[in-house]
């Protein structure tokens, strides 16, 4: 799973860097699906990188990574951004 992860991160790496933004892969948990990433540059302060996150990265990653079932980044603190429950 993390090979074809770092495949998928490769072929969108492009499409991001065009926005002035990067990402890196942190971790892949291939008992959860859960793959952390880490947002750079632009995507930092960009209002919309939690919608390219979840609408874009993470659909990708589910429709063409087999057990894929999250993509979550992690802040500039190293925790990840998980939703909060109410």
């Amino acid at each position: 799973m993390q090979a074809e992860v770092e495949r998928i991160i490769e072929i969108i790496r492009p499409a991001i860097q065009a926005d002035e933004g990067d990402i890196d892969l942190v971790d892949v948990d291939e008992s959860t699906g859960i793959v952390t990433v880490e947002l750079h540059g632009a995507c930092v302060t960009c209002p919309a990188s939690t919608q390219t996150l979840k609408a874009g990265i993470e659909r990708i990653m589910r429709d063409r990574v087999p057990g894929v079932t999250e993509v979550v980044e992690v802040n500039a603190l190293g925790m990840s951004e998980m939703p909060v429950s109410l």
